[in-house]
């Protein structure tokens, strides 16, 4: 590590900045902004990680050059909420998402997924996790949130929410909650575009606030700005991010938070569109944010860094400001930087899990899991190796999958077991795809109909993405010689040609099984004789559930945390 000194106005801009890089090896751009520019924090994505050897031989160099060029360690961040929000590869241990273990109405499922997901990262050399979301999922057509979200009632976000941050932070992950001061009442994606919520304050107290003001008395420690406008709050035309009334005067002052301040990507639309990228680094500043991320262009970060130092020189922006954001990120550095890993109260770790019953099965599966995850945590601290023995390790594993069987919800109709070999059924289905711009890239190694065809021994079918009336007439004549079928849905509300072929099906006399893999919202109004269920993500891990749980093997027992 760099011998630490006093930094230059470029270099303390510098360890405000989060950065990315395409593909798994850092290129000679990203090289340059380290060493011209003082970068001195990366966030990575899919398209950084390949396996776990060679992402923990990624965060390894990383942490190495930045350190050595800068003097400090980096914070090395990442989405990895679970189900269609992660980038951790298949080798290691991928969670349920917010409304799959929401809906196994077991809190300490949620704290079982932040134990785990942390110590798979830090064993890694991921230091920064920007989860959990908080956000209240009160809009149905939100295009963004809805899945990620725990649920739609302040109470249910703030039950498992609070439950993922305290096993995050037990495992010694900085953990940022966000989307401050709420994402879940909006229609419109902020990577697209720039949502307005036209909430009072007071509106926003009775209900978005209320898991992040819980959060934050339990001690979080990062908190995400939403890129929405709020016009009955803030009078100037900009987003939170930009507002200081929102992140300094409500953040900050009223709500009593004392942690580190970070933006949502200022390359997406509803910054770099509106405002550019640099202005709104500048806003953010201006606004009491401390840590700000230009995600994926080399030439944003330079043109942000850039005007930052003019802002600065000229009197725009003060210099006292910069170093305040300066100190908060240093902290923060210190604590969860030299070695990717904070100060993890082992004994609180060790204690058991949540407030479950000790008569429970899932109370047993999750002490279980603690005990289990004590184990891997030895076994990793002993493997000098590589450090890796706990990625993915099998006590990880059987937790995701417990967790992710639990989370299956019969919605409506009756459950038929399907027998394997039986040639009665069709299943159809589209191939997974990126529902948005948060959500991890879809290969096509798999599909639902694939799986399940293989699964079973049944005759499959993949549809496209939106069956057009053609697609619809050709899938219905070949359904003509099976008596069920069994449709996997993808966000069939935004595609109807899903639906259409669904209702399509039904009416032609065919028994259907309805299978949610995104919102769960495709199962309303169905009508009782489809069997729905809903399993929230497209994903391999809920396709296996969904297979033990369609062949009989176990039953459905979640139980849906919004209102259908």
């Amino acid at each position: 590590m760099g011998a630490r000194r006093d930094l230059t106005l470029r270099e303390k801009i510098g360890q405000l900045i989060v950065t990315g890089f395409p593909g798994p090896v850092p290129g000679e751009e990203l090289r340059s902004l380290i060493a011209d520019y003082g970068i001195g924090n990366v966030i990575l994505f899919s398209h950084n990680v390949e396996n776990a050897a060679q992402l923990k031989a990624l965060c390894d160099g990383l942490r190495r050059e930045i350190g050595e060029r800068t003097g400090y360690p980096p914070l090395i961040a990442i989405d990895q909420e679970g189900g269609r929000v992660t980038r951790l590869p298949a080798d290691a241990t991928n969670v349920p998402g917010a409304m799959a273990i929401a809906s196994t109405g077991r809190p300490e499922h949620a704290y079982a997924a932040g134990r785990l997901t942390a110590r798979e990262l830090r064993a890694l050399g991921i230091n920064f996790n920007l989860a959990p979301v908080l956000d209240i999922n009160n809009n149905k057509r939100n295009p963004v949130i809805n899945v990620r979200s725990y649920g739609d009632t302040a109470e249910t976000v703030e039950r498992y929410g609070l439950h993922m941050l305290r096993g995050l932070r037990e495992e010694g992950v900085l953990a940022s909650v966000k989307h401050f001061p709420g994402h879940g009442d909006t229609a419109v994606d902020s990577h697209l575009g720039l949502p307005a919520i036209g909430k009072t304050l007071e509106q926003l107290r009775e209900l978005e606030l209320k898991p992040f003001a819980a959060a934050f008395a339990q001690g979080a420690e990062a908190v995400m700005t939403a890129h929405i406008l709020f016009p009955e709050i803030e009078p100037e035309r900009v987003p939170a991010t930009m507002s200081r009334t929102i992140v300094t005067e409500l953040l900050k002052k009223e709500l009593g938070f004392g942690g580190l301040v970070v933006s949502d990507c200022l390359e997406m639309d509803a910054i770099r569109k509106f405002y550019g990228t640099a202005e709104g680094a500048v806003g953010a500043l201006k606004a009491g944010v401390h840590l700000l991320f230009v995600s994926h262009t080399p030439r944003l970060v330079r043109e942000a860094v850039e005007r930052i130092e003019q802002a600065v020189l000229g009197g725009e922006l003060p210099m006292a400001v910069v170093d305040e954001a300066v100190e908060k990120v240093l902290y923060y550095k210190k604590k969860y930087g030299e070695n990717g890993a904070g100060e993890a109260g082992e004994e609180e770790a060790e204690a058991g899990i949540g407030d479950s019953g000790a008569g429970s099965s899932a109370a047993r599966l999750a002490v279980l899991s603690a005990a289990s995850m004590g184990a891997s945590s030895a076994a990793s601290d002993s493997d000098s190796a590589s450090g890796l023995a706990v990625v993915g390790c099998e006590a990880h594993r059987r937790t995701a999958e417990a967790i992710s069987l639990e989370s299956v919800c019969l919605v409506g109709g009756k459950l038929e077991p399907l027998a394997k070999g039986a040639g009665d059924t069709l299943f159809v289905g589209c191939s997974p795809y990126r529902a948005d711009q948060a959500s991890s890239g879809a290969g096509g190694a798999f599909s639902f109909p694939a799986a399940m065809g293989e699964a079973f021994g049944a005759a499959h079918r993949v549809t496209g993405i939106d069956p057009d009336e053609e697609e619809i007439r050709q899938i219905a004549e070949q359904a003509q010689g099976y008596v069920r079928v069994v449709v996997g849905l993808a966000n069939g509300r935004d595609y109807p040609g899903q639906l259409k072929l669904l209702e399509r099906l039904r009416a032609d006399g065919r028994r259907v099984t309805a299978v949610a893999l995104g919102k769960p919202y495709d199962l309303e109004g169905l009508g009782e004789d489809v069997c729905a269920l809903a399993a929230f993500e497209y994903t391999p891990l809920a396709l296996r559930s969904l297979a033990r749980i369609l062949s009989g093997e176990t039953v459905p027992v979640g139980k849906l945390s919004l209102s259908l």
